[in-house]
């Protein structure tokens, strides 16, 4: 009996931690769960909003790695480079900063927090009313008309739909707005470090800031450090609206800026091609499933 009442009070306790988990696993599998199940089903039809799905198997995956050209040779290319450039620069910017912030006093720490963190949230609004400014193809664009005032161009770049300068440009907004929630877990990692491991450290040797970092800042805080990289990683894949903002077209002038959001955005809501879309998302998902897996087993804490 005594037995059976253990079992009786541990699974009354079970039950009261499943009701508090159970507004986040509908949540979960209604907005998460769900909405893959559908994408990986679709990717193996032929769709077009119209009429019913045509199950053909694998052939939109055959036809994304052996006819699709347009993914080959510029789309994923794009991808990659942005990738590499903006998740692995927009990671160190975001832990140089956040390091850099906790070094200051709680006020001016908040006021800079602040600042860098809006780009993350106002991208939109910003591409409108300053990059797109900045770079103007016409003289009235700040930048032309530096370049002229300093003798370096003779007549205005339309940078925008240029297809050598509308990659770095996407690259550079991207860096300046990578500055999210994973910023934002850094800093919080580094202001609740525990300061008796940098006593100790100075008695141990650790002369100064920079050994601290190494030795102690960052081994203390991997969890922060896997959130931030799982983050940055997702944002860096699934940026995909700077290019059509500052282009004004899906696709990007030669497809010079074209990601694979952009693609499928084009397959899905223009050409409503469907089941390709969802061919492609999938890839898109298995990407980012094997960076954030890579991400996990480097920061993971044992």
């Amino acid at each position: 009996m005594k037995k059976r009442s253990k079992i009786a009070r541990k699974e009354y306790g079970n039950k009261q931690a499943y009701v508090f988990l159970g507004p986040y696993l509908i949540l979960f599998i209604i907005f998460i769960v769900v909405p893959i199940a559908i994408a990986i089903g679709l990717s193996f039809t032929n769709f077009n909003t119209l009429e019913k799905p045509n199950f053909v198997g694998f052939m939109n995956y055959i036809t994304l790695l052996t006819k699709d050209e347009i993914f080959m040779q510029y789309v994923l290319p794009n991808t990659v480079t942005y990738a590499l450039i903006v998740g692995p620069g927009g990671y160190a910017l975001s832990f140089l900063l956040a390091w850099a912030l906790a070094q200051l006093s709680p006020a001016p720490r908040t006021i800079l927090a602040l600042i860098l963190y809006s780009p993350s949230i106002t991208a939109g609004v910003a591409m409108t009313s300053l990059w797109k400014i900045l770079f103007s193809g016409d003289q009235t664009g700040y930048i032309n008309a530096w370049l002229i005032n300093a003798g370096i161009l003779t007549e205005p770049i339309r940078w925008l739909t240029d297809v050598r300068f509308l990659l770095p440009i996407i690259i550079l907004i991207g860096l300046w707005s990578s500055m999210g929630v994973g910023f934002l877990a850094i800093l919080a990692g580094i202001l609740n470090s525990d300061e008796s491991l940098y006593e100790a450290a100075a008695i141990d040797g650790v002369k100064n800031r920079f050994q601290e970092m190494i030795y102690i800042t960052i081994p203390t805080m991997k969890p922060q450090m896997l959130f931030a990289a799982v983050m940055t990683i997702v944002g860096a894949f699934q940026n995909g609206a700077i290019g059509v903002q500052l282009a004004g077209a899906n696709p990007t002038p030669g497809y010079a800026g074209q990601l694979i959001v952009n693609h499928i955005e084009d397959y899905g809501f223009i050409r409503y091609e469907m089941g390709y879309a969802a061919a492609v998302s999938v890839v898109l998902l298995g990407i980012v499933y094997l960076f954030s897996t890579v991400s996990k087993r480097l920061f993971q804490s044992e």
